[in-house]
């Protein structure tokens, strides 16, 4: 089964209903020596891609992962970037704010780990937290020091998805290419997946009694993720909303929208013109004894 990338992407403009848009699908793969190979390919386009990145040098890009608990954002990151050059790429997570975060604006945090040209950045979570957890959790914000002359429900979420996608609509006119993916978990799965921390002493240290609580506000968490993804998914910075059930299904569509995005860049390795071409011939000739 083939892949399409759009078929996980939220048009710009879209008024995004997460009921409507599954949380599980028929595999795309048959069996798990066929996800290992597929998966093993997608590996080795990715390696081969992030060195032409780094040699063209005209690019960055910018993968964000955000879902509930237990998605699958950790295991994604970590099978599909298996391959890449550790010296190309870093994982940037957000957790709570520092007190010295807290002294500047909600993307400040964010914006000093962007990756340069030539690099991949993974943000595991990221700036969008400030309108997701934040919304969820008011008094997150109310904690932030922001002033209350600029704390209107009415007003503060449209502000913020207004900075938000100005940020990205400035990233990507610089060469800064950004892919958002929503892990899209079902609470059912969750639940499974919580009990199998439990069960599993190797896996005890994953969960705690916040995460026992977050699930009691997911209907809130949907409703603030559905009024995200349908005002921050661009042309520029499109999201892509990827089922997350079956945990290899996850990461073979990510892959593949990873691809993909690579692939519509159309870089080429520099070619050496007239000059560089007598300079190599030089350095050919230094060497002949």
């Amino acid at each position: 089964m083939k892949i399409n990338s759009a078929e996980f992407r939220v048009a710009e403009g879209c008024k995004v209903d997460l009921h409507k848009w599954p949380t599980e699908m028929d595999p795309v793969y048959k069996s798990d020596d066929q996800y290992h190979k597929i998966l093993g390919d997608h590996v080795d386009q990715l390696s081969a891609q992030q060195e032409l990145l780094f040699a063209s040098n005209r690019y960055a890009i910018l993968i964000i992962f955000q879902a509930m608990d237990a998605a699958g954002k950790d295991g994604a990151i970590k099978h599909v970037m298996s391959g890449v050059n550790p010296q190309g790429c870093r994982v940037s997570s957000f957790k709570h704010p520092t007190p010295e975060e807290l002294q500047h604006d909600f993307l400040w945090r964010t914006t000093r780990e962007l990756p340069e040209r030539g690099q991949i950045g993974i943000f595991n979570r990221s700036y969008y937290e400030e309108v997701l957890i934040a919304r969820v959790h008011p008094q997150i914000m109310r904690g932030e020091g922001v002033p209350d002359a600029l704390l209107d429900e009415k007003e503060i979420w449209h502000d913020r998805f207004r900075s938000i996608t100005n940020l990205e609509r400035h990233l990507s006119g610089n060469g800064t290419r950004i892919i958002k993916f929503f892990l899209h978990l079902s609470k059912d799965e969750q639940r499974k997946r919580f009990l199998s921390r439990i069960d599993q002493p190797d896996k005890n240290w994953k969960i705690s009694q916040a995460d026992i609580e977050e699930r009691k506000f997911w209907k809130d968490y949907m409703h603030a993720y559905e009024a995200c993804l349908s005002a921050t998914s661009t042309q520029e910075a499109p999201w892509y909303v990827v089922p997350a059930d079956d945990k290899k299904n996850t990461r073979l569509i990510v892959s593949q929208v990873i691809l993909d995005t690579l692939a519509g860049l159309k870089m080429a390795y520099p070619q050496a013109d007239a000059r560089r071409q007598e300079e190599l011939q030089n350095m050919r000739a230094q060497m002949a004894d």
